[in-house]
């Protein structure tokens, strides 16, 4: 996924984006028709639907009308972003600017996990998985495989490359752990030691890791192991992983009794020593589920409230770096409310800044922004497609 291209920064410094939504006038479908596929698409939600900016100059290239909150994700492909809909999950081709007619509908579709040449589905509100190779969305909605939890919950599952799949155990009141599961669909190993169990990211050597109120659950070795953290309450619930590390990074939370509470500390699970390291943020700092992510060395990434994008040595466990690109913000308490957030592809680090309407484009090998666009509605969620170039 790594690139390195000339940029025109001039070119990005004027640039400004118009994110009038009107996917369903017929002329701009017929433009979209014809249009150039956009070049390392990004998906950016907003107030009405979607805009589809180019990767490199940041300009939009596609509106897509679509109401209700939604959620994107990278599917795998290089013109797929997974779209979690009221319906359900649906799939938007970045590179045309368009709804694909691909879609797996259930009330409250929630996480999309990429790993391998697996893209996997969790509905929470059916506890239905969908697992399929996103090369296949080329020719319309895959063959996959599909699975069901015992019962619904807010859950999420991973397939490793021998077709092992790590699903969650849970209902909608309780989540205590998960389960392993050979190719033939048979349990294979079974922990409960992870209450609260949320979350997931893979380490180097396919280790997963699941957070829990208490830890971290690695599955490792064709086993589950509990790695604790340093308290009763130590909550680990979005973590970032890579291949190029066996260190996953964690948020931690602390507060059992917090509506919203806003992290001063971070999380650095070993996957390899079964260890859980807490570092502490800069003074004063928070971060927020949207602002994990890791880098093209396995450097870990962390976009603060104080608006710089905060950089962590894993081995070291400790900030090494911290580059200014958006004002200091703060968290809001509704989880669904803009705030900055920080999506990542190669050597790239791209960054919304709601209280100015504007995308940021960070060159990760230099700390500099090499590009800024300003956008006519307010930011949300952004994502992209992630297949190599």
């Amino acid at each position: 996924m790594t690139r390195r291209t000339i940029r025109t920064l001039a070119a990005l410094a004027t640039a400004s984006l118009a994110l009038t939504a009107c996917a369903d006038n017929p002329d701009t479908e017929n433009a979209a028709a014809t249009a150039p596929a956009v070049k390392d698409p990004l998906a950016i939600t907003h107030e009405g639907g979607i805009a589809v900016l180019d990767g490199e100059t940041l300009k939009v290239a596609h509106t897509v009308a679509l109401g209700g909150f939604n959620r994107v994700n990278p599917a795998g492909d290089d013109r797929t972003v997974v779209v979690s809909t009221e319906e359900g999950f649906r799939m938007l081709d970045a590179g045309a600017g368009k709804m694909t007619d691909v879609s797996y509908l259930g009330a409250k579709p929630g996480h999309v996990v990429l790993h391998g040449d697996r893209t996997i589905l969790f509905t929470d509100g059916t506890g239905e998985v969908n697992s399929f190779n996103p090369a296949d969305l080329a020719k319309g909605k895959p063959a996959g495989r599909q699975y069901k939890t015992a019962q619904p919950h807010h859950g999420v599952a991973v397939e490793l490359k021998d077709g092992t799949m790590i699903v969650t155990l849970g209902t909608e009141e309780d989540r205590p752990g998960a389960i392993a599961l050979d190719r033939d669909g048979k349990e294979i190993a079974r922990s409960e030691q992870c209450p609260g169990v949320h979350g997931e990211a893979v380490a180097q050597g396919e280790v997963v890791g699941l957070g829990c109120k208490d830890g971290v659950l690695l599955f490792k070795n064709g086993a589950f192991v509990k790695v604790k953290g340093d308290r009763a309450y130590s909550a680990v619930g979005t973590q970032a992983g890579t291949d190029a590390s066996p260190v996953l990074l964690g948020d931690y939370k602390i507060d059992p009794d917090a509506e919203r509470e806003f992290p001063s500390n971070f999380s650095l699970i070993d996957t390899a020593a079964n260890t859980l390291k807490v570092v502490p943020m800069p003074q004063g700092v928070s971060y927020s589920f949207r602002s994990l992510g890791r880098g093209p060395k396995g450097e870990g990434l962390i976009l603060g409230t104080d608006g710089k994008l905060h950089v962590v040595d894993p081995q070291a466990g400790k900030l090494v770096n911290s580059w200014p690109v958006v004002g200091a913000w703060q968290e809001p308490v509704d989880w669904q409310q803009p705030r900055p957030a920080l999506f990542v592809r190669g050597d790239d680090a791209y960054i919304t800044e709601p209280a100015t309407k504007k995308v940021h484009r960070l060159d990760l090998s230099s700390g500099q922004v090499v590009g800024s666009a300003t956008l006519d509605a307010t930011p949300n969620e952004i994502s992209g497609t992630l297949a190599a170039h």
